[in-house]
């Protein structure tokens, strides 16, 4: 100790005997006298206390907008929303899915009790506004979004039809005075749909072509077609899709690919650039691995081979292997479904139009926007990423309603892009930057083939959180994990995830949310619930916030320590306090 003369211990011997501390002891330490103060806020010193509590790899750098390693582990100790502050108990069934306003000031719930209730996000939070949804045959909602400027709400529900059919239905909420502007039908129902823009929004639609080959539909409406003109298109085709295997379209979302070039967070540092990523991402160029031994002069090279009549490869192809079935020639025999399979292949060959040939964004299509949504092509479960450019003329209800004029034979639009998971997804988000893309997903078994697309894999109980690149499309990060999920597969449902500036929240089957910090990988909160947690959402404008809503019919609202004892600190004395010192001073 510091006597006034010389210290007792020097500094190194100091610095040693602070390393067998915690970060608490290494604190209290620091109050002793100067000399202690000094060495307890040694940068080498926090840097090793970082590393021990967090358990970051040492090759994993400081983040690059910390200023020390001391102010770095307050930052993770004292910033993250962990701190139950307010449980909102309003709904009487399972909450679903919440999301925030773009300027944070308000945020929407959907349950299975069938209504969207919109709530006033103050110091308390409160209800504003409550819509059942019930008189329009819905049986629940369970997603929503607002549009850019927040004066309209997307509400996602499941319709109940004819003979007890279920189907999806959008409809459109104004924000101003809460009237429902418009319905869309949008099938299947975990399409969910999204906003394009301020005033228009995609929907799905599906239809059979035989038992286990489908079309999907992507449709641009316009949400106020309830009150537009009779002469102004409201409805315009975007994409037009085959899916295989029984597999079909759900969870759309838009990227904008003008926010790349000024991301909130790079995740790109040396130890994840060098790691091989787990996840393969294919370019749909070309339609079969035997196109793909060929010289590659296209992207499609089979598009460059059709004759001006159109449709001749096609048919002669599909008409030899009617000739080689009825002749006996396939060997092994086929199945029903493989049959089926290979005819919609065979069929679709050469009559889609060909993928966009550079799908990366530069300068001069910066403009652009990219669709992402899960399909497949071996099973029902979505095991994959497709993604799908919009261009600016794209972006609009006007011009004819099937879209873009096409050739006579080009029944559908092919993917641009698609990364393969491996797994059944079970959750997406995009960063706020729109930069990256955060996946949750449950992983087959290694090695697995699918013989029957009716019978997927059996999937993990732990829950995989990868990240990817969408300027790059490449995985930038190994997956996260902590969270887990226990519904097989054919049960399985969708579980939200977030993503602010510096974290990634998921919910889980395990009664938690999860927290991970995004540059360090690592899990820093579980935030506890009666029951499945279904959503999370973190204020766009404060970070320290964070929503979590569960199957126990509860949202909660957590805060973070900082946050906490500054709105604490600001709460006045109750005034009967007051008043009793005034009466002990006159006594």
């Amino acid at each position: 100790m510091d006597t006034g003369g010389c210290p007792l211990l020097p500094d190194s011997v100091l610095f040693e005997i602070f390393l067998y501390l915690d970060h608490e002891d290494v604190l209290s330490a620091g109050l002793v006298c100067r000399q202690w103060h000094a060495v307890a806020r040694d940068e080498f010193l926090w840097k090793e206390l970082f590393y021990r509590y967090y358990r970051v790899s040492r090759e994993v750098p400081r983040h690059p907008a910390a200023v020390s390693w001391y102010d770095e582990f307050q930052r993770l100790y004292d910033t993250i929303p962990c701190v139950e502050v307010q449980a909102l108990k309003e709904h009487s069934d399972q909450v679903l899915h919440l999301s925030f306003s773009h300027s944070g000031g308000l945020f929407a719930s959907c349950s299975k009790d069938c209504t969207v209730k919109i709530w006033s996000n103050e110091l308390d939070i409160s209800l504003q506004h409550s819509s059942n949804m019930r008189p329009y045959n819905w049986s629940y909602t369970q997603f929503s979004q607002f549009n850019s400027d927040d004066s309209l709400l997307l509400v996602s529900g499941v319709f109940v039809g004819p003979h007890n059919s279920s189907s999806g239905e959008i409809a459109v909420i104004s924000m101003e005075n809460f009237t429902l502007l418009s319905r869309v039908r949008n099938k299947p129902y975990d399409v969910f749909g999204c906003w394009l823009n301020e005033t228009n929004l995609i929907s799905g639609n599906l239809h059979r072509i035989g038992r286990i080959t489908s079309c999907s539909v992507l449709w641009l409406n316009n949400a106020f077609q309830g009150v537009e003109s009779e002469n102004v298109n409201v409805v315009k085709r975007l994409f037009k899709i085959q899916n295989l295997n029984a597999s079909t379209i759900r969870t759309v979302m838009v990227a904008d690919c003008s926010r790349y070039d000024s991301p909130d967070l790079l995740l790109d540092y040396e130890e994840q650039l060098a790691a091989s990523s787990t996840c393969p991402v294919f370019d749909l160029g070309t339609d079969s691995e035997e196109e793909e031994a060929k010289p590659k002069q296209t992207l499609e090279p089979a598009a460059q081979e059709l004759p001006d009549e159109g449709g001749v490869m096609a048919g002669d192809g599909l008409q030899q292997f009617f000739d080689d079935i009825m002749e006996d020639h396939t060997r092994p025999p086929m199945t029903e479904t493989e049959l089926e399979t290979k005819v919609a292949q065979l069929f679709v060959r050469n009559r889609t139009k060909p993928p966009e040939l550079n799908l990366l964004p530069t300068d001069s299509n910066s403009k652009m926007k990219y669709l992402i949504f899960t399909t497949g092509c071996l099973t029902y479960s979505p095991h994959q990423i497709g993604i799908k450019r919009i261009l600016p003329h794209q972006m609009t209800t006007a011009g004819p309603v099937l879209g873009e004029e096409r050739r006579s034979d080009e029944f559908f639009d092919s993917l641009d892009h698609v990364i393969d998971i491996h797994g059944h997804i079970i959750g997406m988000g995009l960063s706020p930057d729109h930069r990256y893309l955060y996946v949750n997903s449950r992983a087959w078994p290694r090695d697995c083939v699918i013989s029957d697309p009716m019978q997927p894999p059996p999937i993990a109980e732990e829950i995989d959180l990868h990240v990817f690149d969408l300027k790059t499309m490449k995985e930038v990060k190994r997956a996260l994990r902590a969270h887990r999920a226990y519904t097989p597969n054919e049960e399985c449902f969708f579980i939200f995830l977030d993503v602010s500036r510096d974290f990634v929240a998921s919910g889980a089957e395990d009664r938690h949310g999860y927290i991970w910090d995004r540059h360090y990988n690592i899990c820093l909160a579980k935030l506890q619930h009666d029951n499945v947690v279904n959503s999370v959402a973190f204020s766009p404008v404060e970070q320290e916030l964070l929503l979590t809503a569960s199957d126990d019919a509860t949202i909660k609202v957590w805060r973070s320590p900082r946050t906490v004892r500054i709105q604490q600190a600001r709460k006045p004395r109750p005034r009967k306090l007051l008043f009793s010192w005034l009466l002990n001073q006159n006594s």
